[in-house]
């Protein structure tokens, strides 16, 4: 998980710094700086950042990270989609089950998925009303409480 956060930590450096226009371009760039990845896993990547394209002003095209508006925006749907959609959080160990409204699992794990916890290795949706939430060895349920109260402040035990 380390590799994936420094590698999305550069690749948002390298569209910053850099012109890039394709993928092809991005990978040997990552490349460089020591990241070897998959166009599949890149494709991943530049969802999960949100990144798109935009017009140079010229004939092509160029990478562009969402403005810090855009993101927070973003990131207010996925609280205000949580809170709709959450019942109840229990866990046990390293492992959080949230009990969800009936059909809201899935809006519900995205969102968590969305709110880049460091320590969420991953979410499942259940068929409809429950999320599990598998955190990092070694930590909680209450570090999980601790830091989604920091995402989402009006979040109740």
């Amino acid at each position: 998980m380390k590799e994936r956060l420094a590698r999305l930590k550069s690749i948002r450096k390298l569209i910053k710094t850099y012109r890039i226009e394709s993928q092809e371009t991005l990978l040997g760039h990552l490349l460089k700086e020591g990241f070897v990845v998959t166009q599949a896993t890149l494709s991943r990547d530049l969802k999960l950042l949100k990144v798109g394209k935009i017009s140079d002003g010229h004939n092509g095209y160029v990478y562009s990270l969402p403005g810090d508006d855009d993101r927070q925006e973003t990131e207010r749907t996925f609280v205000q989609d949580f809170l709709r959609g959450y019942v109840s959080i229990d866990w046990s160990t390293n492992m959080v089950v949230i009990k969800t409204y009936s059909g809201h699992s899935d809006t519900v794990a995205l969102a968590v998925d969305n709110l880049a916890l460091d320590d969420v290795l991953g979410t499942i949706a259940g068929r409809d009303n429950t999320v599990f939430v598998c955190l990092r060895e070694g930590l909680s349920g209450e570090e999980f409480m601790r830091q989604m109260k920091e995402k989402i402040p009006e979040l109740e035990d």
